[in-house]
């Protein structure tokens, strides 16, 4: 039986205002994958810690965190306004991966984002802004369309997970993929639709995730480049 993770309550700072975060690192972590949860959730979103728990157990370090704040969250509960701010959303997910990166507990460790609806474009763009740091990306349900050119600049391998009943979803992914110019991959977890409900749907994600973190988040960055369709 694997070893349970050190969990530690932690604060990000982001430029003047402190983001609640929830830290776990399995013994010897391969890497850390930071979650940017979608619209109108949070680090309580259940399915986001479902797949965090599936990838302690494939020994990554997860980062589960707030995009906003307390008072940001009340704000966007009545305007659904901030979800949509996909600068505010990249920058703070920026502020943590270069937390992720000073702090000694996982500064050593390869990063990668994954993102849910409206984080999947702050995934996006972060990795773009931060390509030294983001070895890897995956979106569920995620709207990389709202990433706009950053998609053309994105270097980390991307895999986008989209539901077979989310027919809209489904068709902006399918142009994202084709903008991308990085190692990528569109699965479909058929019969799910946005939010990855159905029996058994959630599970394809977390394990179509952690393959992907896995491959990619234990090389070295050379090797990223010369690997392709592993998960075909």
């Amino acid at each position: 039986m694997s070893e349970t993770p050190s969990r530690l309550e932690v604060s990000i700072p982001a430029a003047g205002v402190g983001l609640d975060g929830d830290l776990a690192i399995p013994a010897e972590a391969n890497g850390i994958v930071l979650f940017a949860h979608g619209s109108g959730s949070s680090r309580h979103s259940p399915r986001n810690r479902y797949v965090a728990g599936v990838l302690q157990a494939a020994r990554l370090a997860t980062l589960l965190f707030d995009l906003l704040t307390p008072a940001e969250e009340a704000i966007d509960a009545r305007t659904a306004r901030l979800r949509f701010d996909i600068e505010l959303l990249t920058a703070r997910l920026m502020a943590a991966i270069d937390w992720a990166k000073r702090e000694p507990l996982t500064s050593s460790l390869a990063l990668g984002c994954f993102g849910a609806s409206t984080g999947g474009a702050a995934a996006l763009v972060a990795a773009a802004r931060r390509r030294s740091q983001v070895r890897a990306v995956v979106s569920r349900g995620g709207r990389p369309d709202l990433a706009g050119a950053a998609l053309m600049t994105v270097d980390a391998p991307t895999l986008l997970i989209v539901g077979g009943n989310d027919p809209t979803v489904l068709s902006l992914n399918q142009l994202a993929l084709e903008r991308l110019r990085c190692e990528r991959q569109l699965r479909i977890v058929a019969g799910a639709t946005h939010l990855f409900e159905e029996t058994g749907a959630i599970e394809q994600v977390a394990q179509l995730a952690a393959e992907w973190f896995g491959l990619y988040l234990a090389q070295q960055p050379d090797a990223i480049r010369q690997t392709s369709g592993k998960l075909e």
